[in-house]
Formats: structure tokens, sequence, C-alpha cells
């Protein structure tokens, strides 16, 4: 029974808890790349103080932007009709994504603190890092930048309650022998609770993975040719991926029907007709990757290798050759 993780987790494995309750989990986890090369000298175990002190601090700061940002950007104004008829879409999509930005600190606190309760206790070692210094990410529950920066849907899942996603993979999608993603959305929607919002916001994000993944599938390739092309894509799938998480957590938000549904309607359903059409008009599947590698390799040589007025081309047999501008 791991009373630490009663109220907000994180979910643990049960080999890393028995050991941490047999005192072995230091040992264990001192096969890191820094605790072989300084093998010669016993290491002390290793004291959680600085970092439970710097996420706990993180929680301070993070209840203060909560606070503060949430009281000027509220969640309901969504729904005002003030706000839904004179508001632009775009306009009302940028405040949806700000105030539902203002949402996410209240689960970084609670997930945050809760790490920091078992690291405080001796639990959530995970080795040395390079320079020595120990690391205490074993049930880490999130990584705040890579959610906020985060330029697609599986990066944002992949570091949003990571312990309970990996429990889901493991649990649903990896047995799943047909439609794994759909069953996986389902589960987590029943594992959430019985609010109908809950359900709605599982549905549209069930949805809108199946359009990231055709998306990335058949465009991200072209935008690898050059890193401004790179950076482009970055910038412009970040903020796609933002707004489409809010718009699918509103009703998580919300919910209740109500609320959700007349959200949902604010906005003419656009972004679920955009997501729906893109899985079914976009192919199924891309080029082969002999031939996609091949395509890509021969653009990323003629789009670099110019040199002094002199432009370098690579021909059908893969011989450099030279052409005077």
């Amino acid at each position: 029974f791991n009373f630490m993780g009663i109220l907000a987790g994180p979910l643990c494995t049960y080999n890393d808890y028995v050991a941490f309750i047999e005192g072995l989990h230091y040992q264990r986890r001192r096969d890191s790349e820094y605790a072989k090369e300084s093998s010669a000298q016993k290491q002390p175990e290793p004291s959680p103080t600085n970092a439970v002190l710097e996420k706990v601090g993180t929680c301070f700061l993070l209840l203060v932007i909560h606070v503060a940002v949430s009281k000027t950007f509220p969640v309901a104004y969504n729904v005002e009709e003030s706000f839904v008829e004179t508001a632009p879409l775009l306009h009302r999509l940028l405040y949806l994504y700000v105030s539902l930005a203002a949402c996410r600190p209240k689960y970084y606190v609670a997930w945050t603190l809760a790490d920091a309760i078992n690291n405080a206790a001796g639990f959530g070692f995970n080795g040395y890092r390079k320079d020595g210094t120990p690391c205490w990410d074993l049930i880490q529950n999130l990584s705040i930048l890579k959610i906020e920066l985060a330029t697609s849907l599986k990066m944002f899942i992949d570091n949003w309650n990571i312990q309970t996603a990996l429990w889901l993979k493991e649990i649903c999608y990896d047995r799943c022998t047909a439609s794994p993603t759909v069953a996986t959305f389902v589960l987590s929607a029943v594992w959430h609770g019985v609010h109908p919002g809950y359900y709605l916001t599982f549905l549209t994000g069930m949805l809108m993975t199946l359009a990231a993944r055709a998306v990335r599938r058949n465009v991200r390739h072209h935008f690898l040719v050059s890193p401004p092309w790179r950076r482009c894509y970055d910038v412009v799938t970040w903020a796609a991926t933002q707004i489409a998480i809010s718009y699918t957590v509103a009703p998580f938000i919300f919910l209740y029907v109500g609320p959700s549904f007349k959200f949902y309607r604010s906005c003419w359903f656009c972004i679920h007709l955009v997501a729906l059409l893109l899985v079914l008009l976009l192919p199924k599947k891309r080029q082969t990757p002999l031939r996609e590698a091949t395509s890509t390799r021969s653009m990323l040589q003629k789009a670099e290798l110019q040199q002094n007025g002199s432009t370098f081309f690579v021909d059908s047999n893969g011989n450099q050759a030279k052409k005077m501008l």
C-alpha cells in the first residue's frame, strides 16, 4: 500500500515500490555511467533535499501564476453569450488557449507536489546524471516545458500524466489487437469518472490523434529539407497543437453536456470537421522509407551544398557534380 500516492499519485510499478520498501532502490539505480566510472569510491546515499526544495519552489510559482491568470481569463467566459456573439472565431480560439493554459498549473502543482512528497520519503531516485548529480525523476509525472512547447499531440500526451499514460499503454494499447487508439481513449475516459465532459474530451482526443498522425505521416517529411523549413514547421505545428489541445479539453473543464455542446456549437464544430476531413482524405500510407530517405537526402544535399557562387548537386548514380551559377 503506497500511502504517499493516495491523493494525486504518481503511479509507480510494484517492483520499484518494493525495492524502495526493502531499501534496495539506491543500489539498483547505481548502474549509471557516472556510477561505473567512480565505482572505486563508495558513494553515500544521495540526498533528495535539493530536488524537493526545487519542486516545492516550482509549486509556489505555479500556484501564483494560476491564481493570477485564471482570474483574468476565466474558462467560463468561453461560453458567455456576449463573448460568443460579438468576438470573431480567431479571437475566441486565442482566448480559449490562454484560459485553458491558465488552468494547467493546478495540475502541475498537484503532480509536482506529489512527486516532491515521494522524493522527501526517499522514493524516486533514478541514478546519476553525467555530471554526478543525483536524478530524482523515477516517478515524475509531467514535463512542463515539453507540454507547453509541444509540437504534436503525441509529444503533449507523452509528457502529461506520464505514469498513467505508461500504465494505459501497457495495459491496453500494447495488448489490444483491434483499434488500440480507440480502446485506450475509451478506457481513459472510463478511468476518469462519470462526467460526460470526460467522454467528450477523450472521444475528441481520439479524433485529433488520428488526424495529427495523418498530417505528420503525409506532410512532415516535406519540411525536413533545411533548418528554416523545419523551424517553420515547428512553429505552425506548435500553434495547431496548442489550439487543438485547448479545443479538446474544454469539456473536461466544463464537465457537463450543456456548456460543452454550447462551446462546440459556438465554434461550429470546426476543428472536429477539419480533423475528420484530414483523417478521411489524407493517404493512409506515404511513400516507402527507401524512396523517402533517398528523396530527403537528395533535397538536403541540393539545399545545403552551396559554396562561393557554385552549387553542388548529386546525380542519379549518387555522384557529386559542380555547377557554376
